[in-house]
């Protein structure tokens, strides 16, 4: 059995789920894993599908004819994950909001060779002054040759540039 990675986008309303599975099921593969989620009246996943390689264009089709029910579907090329040195860590930020600030974050964890392997971020008003703050939950591949401490240092840096909470977390 192979795996197909897709990317899947709609209008946000019931069944759009159910039929996506329905596909998958009809054609012979296996839901595996999916990351969904709804903003601004859109719904958006990506997803694994275990899929017998001979099926694959099969089920490619049949998920594109998906666009007669408005839903959008996206194949990504598929490689072997190949096993790393890494630590999974956890990372809650919030501070004020302000133009860049996940570019400033995310250039300081690439330039640290981190990997950035889920992000939620929102920003919602401050419970009493009603200012605008950022916050972000991730989750970070970290390498193993990367001393947390130097991590923490780096990210703390920039925090007192954005003037945010940090905490990282490794109680994964």
């Amino acid at each position: 059995m192979d795996h197909l990675v897709i990317t899947v986008f709609a209008p946000d309303k019931p069944g759009q789920v159910e039929a996506i599975a329905k596909c998958i099921a009809d054609h012979g593969g296996n839901w595996l894993e999916s990351r969904m989620s709804h903003m601004a009246g859109q719904f958006a996943g990506i997803l694994r599908i275990g899929v017998a390689t001979d099926a694959h264009e099969e089920l490619k089709s049949a998920l594109i004819e998906l666009s007669g029910r408005g839903i959008r579907v996206l194949f990504a090329e598929t490689a072997i994950e190949s096993p790393g040195t890494w630590k999974h860590i956890g990372m809650e930020l919030v501070g004020n909001d302000r133009s860049g600030i996940v570019r400033d974050i995310t250039r300081l964890l690439s330039e640290q060779g981190v990997n950035v392997e889920r992000l939620v971020t929102e920003v919602k008003p401050a419970p009493m002054s009603s200012e605008l703050l950022f916050h972000a939950d991730a989750i970070l591949g970290v390498p193993e040759s990367l001393a947390l401490d130097d991590l923490q240092q780096a990210l703390e840096t920039l925090a007192d540039d954005l003037m945010v909470d940090l905490v990282l977390r490794t109680d994964l």
